[in-house]
Parts: C-alpha cells; sequence; structure tokens
C-alpha cells in the first residue's frame, strides 16, 4: 500500500472515530488503527486483547465504515448477550453505521430485517452464536449472507475456547462458519479477559482453513495491550456469614459511589438481597437470568441514567453492559476465578477517575463453584444415551427428553455439545444423528476439569494475597505489563469502612430468617408419559390436583438455606427434626394464610431420612392439634418411592406413579396437610396429593423443609 494510500485510509478511519465518540479531538489507543489498517487494507484475521473500555467496537466499527465504502457486503457480529446487543446497536448509530440484530426477543423484525440486507441496507448485523445452528437461519440466510459477508467480528471471543471462563458450546461453531468463507474476509475476535492459553487456542480456531481448504496466507495478528485499570480501587472484606455480608451492605450501601452493581452468585441471592434492601429503603432491582426480558432492559436503562442505587445481579449482567460512569462493583460471594472476576468488575470506572471494587467472599463460595463447574461437563453415560435414541428421522427435545431421563437444560447444553463435536444436528422438526463416529474425550475433560480447580485456589489466593491485587489480576491474564497499582487495599490500606451497623446487623438477621417459600402445584401432566406406561396427559382433573405448597426456605437461600444444605448434604445422618427447625415450620404454617385449615396431616415415606420427616409430622400435628394419620403405605416394594434427584419430568413421574396408597389411613373430607422432606420435581408431592384427594380428602397442601433451586 503507498505512502498517500496508507494516509488517506487513516484520515478516513479518524474521521469515522471521532464520529463515533462525538470528540473532534479523538485519536486512536496504542494498536486500535493498526487492527483496523489489518482488516480493511491487509483483509487479515484478528485477534485483539485489551481492557474493558479501550475501544474495540471502535475497531469493528470504523473498520465497518471503510470496507462498505470499499464496497464490501455486511460485517456479521457476533454477539454473546441480548444486554450486549443493544448497546453495540445504539453505539453503531452513533457512528452512522445502520445495524439490525435478529435474536430471539424480536422475531417479529425478522422479515423486515431479512428484507432490509436484501436491499444492502445493513452495515452490521447482529446474531447469537445460537442463531447460527437456527435451521431455517443456516439452511435459508446463512449461506447467501457468507457470501456476501463483508467482515466477521467474534466479540467476547474468550467463550470460543474451552479453557474460557464463559466457554459456550455455540461458540465453537464460528470455526466451521470461518472455514467457509473466503479467504480475503478479515475476521477480528475481540476480548477483555484471555490469558495466553485462550489467546492461543482462539488464535488457533481463527487460524481455520479457508473454504477451498486453502490456509491462510499470513497468520492470525494478536494485539495485546496492558489490562491495568488505573481507576479502580480493589479491596477484599472477608466477614463471617451471610448476616455480617448483608448488614455491611445495608450499613455502607450509601457510602458506595455513585450506582453500580451487587453480584450475587445464585438467583436467590440476588432476590433476596434486593428485597432485603428495598425493604429498607434502597432504590434497587435484582436482575437475574429468570428475569424478564422486557424488566431487564428497562432494569439496564434506570441504571445508566443513574436511577437506581444498583442492580443486585447474576452473572446474567456482565459481557459488553456498557455504563461508562459505573461508579462501584462489589461482590457477595466471589466468582470462580480471578479472570471471571476481572470480566466482572471491568464494568466499573471506564470513563472515571476512580471506581469501588470490593469482594465480599463467602464460606459457601466453593460448594457454589462445584456445582456450577461440574454442571456444564458432558456425562460418558448421557451422551451415549442421547446418540442410542437418535436417528435419521428428526425428534423434538421434548420428546427427546421423555426417551433419555434427562431434564431439559442439560440435555440441550448436551445436545449443544454434541452438535458441535458432529455426532448430532438440529434439523426443522427436532435433532437427528448423523452417524459421524463418536467418542467421549475424556483425556480433554479431565484437563479441563482440573484446569478449572486451579483456577478456583487461585481466586482463593486473590482473596488472601498480601501483594497487590491489580497486580494479582494482570498476572492472572498473563499481562507481562503487571504492576503495583499503589490504590488497593494492600497498596494503600483499607479504603473501606469495617464497622457493622447494630440496626443494620439485627435488619439483615431478620430478613435472613424470614421463612415460606411457595410450592407451584402441578397443572398438567408431561408429555409422552404415555411412553413409560403412565396413561395419563393433558391437565390434571381439579379434584385430583394439589393446593399451592410451603417450603421452609430453598437449598440456595442465604438464610435457612445453609442450615439445609448441612441437612441434605451427602453423607449426613438421619435424625429427628431439631427444635430450631420445627419451630422455624410453625412460622411458616402461621403465616400461610390457607382458605381452609387442614384436619389431619400425613407424611410421605421416606427412603433417605425416614426419622426426620416422621418427627417432622408428628411435631406439626402435635402443636397444631391435628390427628397424625402416619405415612402413605410404599406400594412396589421399597420404603418409599423410587424417584431421586434429576431426571425429567416423565421419568421422575414415572418412577412415582402407583408408588403410594392410602386404604390403611382413615382420610378424612377436609384438607389434609402432607409433609416431605425436600420438594424437587414435585411430582412426588403430585402423586401422592392425587392419591390422597381419591382417598376423600378435599384438598391437599404440600409442606416441605425444602425447595430444591
Amino acid at each position: 500500500m503507498t505512502s498517500a494510500a496508507s494516509t488517506a485510509t487513516r484520515e478516513a478511519a479518524l474521521a469515522a472515530l471521532r464520529e463515533l465518540v462525538g470528540r473532534p479531538d479523538a485519536d486512536f489507543h496504542d494498536g486500535q488503527y493498526e487492527a483496523i489498517e489489518a482488516l480493511v487494507e491487509g483483509r487479515r484475521r484478528a485477534l485483539v486483547v485489551q481492557r474493558t473500555g479501550w475501544g474495540k467496537s471502535a475497531v469493528y466499527f470504523v473498520a465497518t465504515l471503510l470496507l462498505r465504502r470499499q464496497g464490501a457486503g455486511p460485517t456479521v457480529l457476533v454477539s454473546p448477550l441480548l444486554a450486549l446487543m443493544r448497546d453495540q446497536i445504539a453505539a453503531a448509530e452513533r457512528a452512522g453505521v445502520r445495524a439490525v440484530a435478529i435474536n430471539s426477543t424480536n422475531a417479529h423484525e425478522w422479515t423486515d430485517v431479512l428484507a432490509q440486507l436484501d436491499r444492502d441496507e445493513v452495515d452490521v448485523l447482529l446474531v447469537s452464536p445460537e442463531r447460527l445452528n437456527n435451521p431455517a437461519f443456516r439452511e435459508q440466510q446463512l449461506p447467501a449472507l457468507v457470501r456476501r459477508i463483508g467482515m466477521l467480528v467474534v466479540d467476547e471471543a474468550h467463550c470460543i475456547s474451552d479453557w474460557g471462563h464463559d466457554f459456550r458450546p455455540d461458540y465453537r461453531r464460528l470455526r466451521d462458519l470461518i472455514a467457509q468463507m473466503p479467504a480475503d474476509v478479515p475476521v477480528l475476535a475481540t476480548t477483555a479477559t484471555a490469558n495466553s492459553r485462550v489467546v492461543a487456542d482462539v488464535a488457533e480456531q481463527l487460524g481455520s482453513l479457508h473454504a477451498g481448504g486453502d490456509a491462510g496466507s499470513e497468520p492470525v495478528l494478536t494485539i495485546r495491550g496492558p489490562l491495568a485499570r488505573t481507576s479502580l480501587r480493589l479491596g477484599v472484606l472477608r466477614l463471617r456469614d451471610s448476616a455480617s455480608r448483608l448488614a455491611w451492605l445495608l450499613s455502607h450501601i450509601d457510602d458506595l459511589p455513585g450506582s453500580g452493581i451487587i453480584y450475587t452468585l445464585t438467583v436467590a441471592a440476588a432476590v433476596d438481597t434486593a428485597r432485603l434492601l428495598r425493604d429498607h429503603g434502597h432504590d434497587v432491582r435484582a436482575y437475574t437470568g429468570q428475569t424478564d426480558t422486557e424488566e431487564r432492559a428497562e432494569s439496564e436503562g434506570m441504571l445508566k441514567r443513574n436511577e437506581v442505587k444498583a442492580l443486585v445481579a447474576t452473572s446474567a449482567l456482565g459481557m459488553g453492559f456498557d455504563k461508562p460512569d459505573l461508579g462501584f462493583v462489589l461482590h457477595l460471594g466471589a466468582p470462580s476465578s480471578p479472570v471471571a472476576y476481572y470480566q466482572q468488575v471491568g464494568r466499573a470506572g471506564r470513563a472515571s477517575e476512580s471506581a469501588d471494587v470490593l469482594l465480599l467472599p463467602g464460606v459457601e463460595d466453593r460448594d457454589i463453584w462445584h456445582y456450577f463447574a461440574t454442571a456444564s461437563m458432558p456425562d460418558r453415560e448421557r451422551a451415549e444415551r442421547v446418540i442410542g435414541a437418535l436417528g435419521d428421522a428428526p425428534i423434538s427435545t421434548p420428546a427427546l427428553e421423555a426417551m433419555v431421563d434427562i431434564r431439559r437444560t442439560p440435555l440441550e447444553l448436551l445436545l449443544k455439545v454434541l452438535d458441535v463435536d458432529g455426532a448430532v444436528r438440529r434439523v426443522q422438526g427436532g435433532w437427528v444423528a448423523t452417524g459421524e463416529p463418536w467418542s467421549y474425550d475424556a483425556e480433554r475433560y479431565e484437563r479441563i476439569a482440573a484446569e478449572r480447580l486451579a483456577e478456583q485456589q487461585h481466586m482463593i489466593e486473590y482473596e488472601q494475597t498480601d501483594g497487590c491485587r491489580m497486580e494479582f489480576l494482570q498476572r492472572s491474564l498473563d499481562d507481562d505489563t503487571a504492576a503495583p497499582c499503589g490504590r488497593c487495599d494492600n497498596c494503600a490500606g483499607g479504603w473501606f469502612p469495617r464497622e457493622i451497623g447494630e440496626s443494620a446487623s439485627s435488619q439483615a438477621a431478620e430478613s435472613l430468617d424470614r421463612v415460606g417459600v411457595p410450592i407451584e402445584p402441578r397443572r398438567a401432566w408431561p408429555t409422552g408419559a404415555d411412553r413409560l406406561d403412565v396413561p395419563v396427559k393433558g391437565r390434571i382433573p381439579a379434584d385430583e390436583q394439589a393446593g399451592e405448597g410451603r417450603a421452609l426456605a430453598r437449598l440456595t437461600d442465604l438464610g435457612w438455606g445453609g442450615a439445609l444444605r448441612e441437612l441434605f448434604a451427602a453423607g449426613a445422618p438421619d435424625a429427628a427434626v431439631t427444635p430450631q427447625l420445627l419451630q422455624a415450620c410453625i412460622r411458616v404454617l402461621a403465616g400461610w394464610g390457607w382458605g381452609e385449615r387442614p384436619v389431619a396431616v400425613v407424611a410421605l415415606p421416606s427412603r433417605s431420612h425416614p426419622l426426620l420427616v416422621d418427627s417432622l409430622a408428628r411435631g406439626l400435628a402435635d402443636v397444631g392439634r391435628l390427628p397424625y394419620l402416619g405415612a402413605l403405605e410404599p406400594l412396589g416394594g421399597g420404603g418409599g418411592p423410587s424417584g431421586g434427584p434429576g431426571g425429567n419430568s416423565v421419568f421422575r413421574l414415572a418412577g412415582v406413579w402407583e408408588r403410594f396408597g392410602a386404604h390403611h389411613l382413615d382420610v378424612p373430607s377436609g384438607p389434609v396437610l402432607l409433609v416431605d422432606d425436600l420438594v424437587d420435581s414435585r411430582w412426588t408431592m403430585t402423586v401422592a396429593a392425587r392419591t390422597l384427594r381419591q382417598a376423600g380428602a378435599t384438598d391437599v397442601l404440600p409442606f416441605a423443609l425444602a425447595l430444591r433451586g
């Protein structure tokens, strides 16, 4: 490229950058123009690893504008989160880039979007990685898009890698997409959270063979910058328990600068914490994967406009959320690796001189890490079961669920893994087996599991280090520019208060002592029950349904959840209910507000906790001065129903179908309190309630110590 051409490209790129950021004096950060030039003039493949706020989106928006002026087709931007898409579209509009999205929330707009693409009125098409495997999109739109694509951008590219802290199976399909594209189509991958192992893995996948089998002529250009965040003031405050952490938050949330994010590790913790803060006058909202899409968007906007003090969020509020003046990020419980932690705290202080980042680790963190680390790992026996159930004729996910005894969410994740491994394929109407040989890569998953454990230990070391915390995070990301920050609690001394107000302690304790969680009754039988010789379908008749029940707490709750997790821990002995638990259960009954008081108590037979269930049922009957009729009779052998934890609805129902008898009980006409230890799928309670309703009870009110989830 001639010097004059190079100068013209830089001038055009700089003008586009200034329009994007709205500042006539703006200039490129180190590495930004290098990446743009490689994409626009060199048509290369590039991986940009730069800290949050560096301006990675500016690279692909400016490159898109220049490529479009050269006659290139639209940029396809693969983006993992809806919140991220919303921010990216807004940023594109500021730069004069015409950006549209195809995702699960705007299906009503897809026809218009496709028409705009046909008229070449789209500069950037944002899609989720999952959309790439939607049969209609993959077969009808994607081939034409690949022929016209001007550039491919993979945002949050660490998701491609098995070793990334947020690996997603759908991202692995991008390697196949890249291999289909012409050799001269530039590819850009960006992330703020990649260590050397992830960088090497992503670069290898970006360097996949081009269409036609020709290897790329140049290696992937990797641009890495220093990851230090000079605006962040890091700290760690170790407190005794959940009550102490919540009391500290109640005491000091107003001392935190501006508005921010309070991260929790579970949905229940986010909801409970937000409720506690709201109950005591703090303007916060919960934000989780279970929050409605519209409510999420509304909450994001309120935080950006500083209309709330904080969002109390799970990791659902993470990658790409853009509020440059976010004042603080606080964690109630630690993420499972320093890399994941860096990604989340990177939301703060992007366009301000100072932001506070505080971690309040919990003793339960390791148990939560273990659950999430194992939940995403494929299981050999389950995988072989799925492959064996599929053939040439498409089978829908609900029908497959009824065949293989795997719950919907883990089944969908397993299907994605098997899909990218080439063993199964999603087509119109469901899933088919490809017939390609497949073997379980035990060595790979063992290595990943070992790496996950090492990351968890590394997070503990971050909490305990007496060295600079920012330097620690940089070294975790293999940043060789790491140096002491001079601002964190270890460099400059503790900057956060430690005292806890007396009233805050009592308020937190009262909140954690809150009891009573609804047990929603099942209203319909699961599809496919007849496959397992359970002769029911459709809605459950009203005179066979259970009423709404109550549990003392969820196993994941901050308050009573801790005591219940110990009670149901593997290897914990069966024992009579403690006076403290019994009193808490009595409080649940006292606040129930049922329409008609129960007239008797019945227990479910239990294989694992017979003493616990019997003592709980007797205790409730004694306090309520109700007759205790005893336990339902276990039928079919054994000491109770066979439906253990795990499995899907059809198999769980089949495991308890016709396993209860009430002929030996003198069931009165009236509501019956039905007592169990732990409710999971609710099918045990549903079938037991049906048995009691058929024996004469006018209603059945389920009660359990714990609700799983």
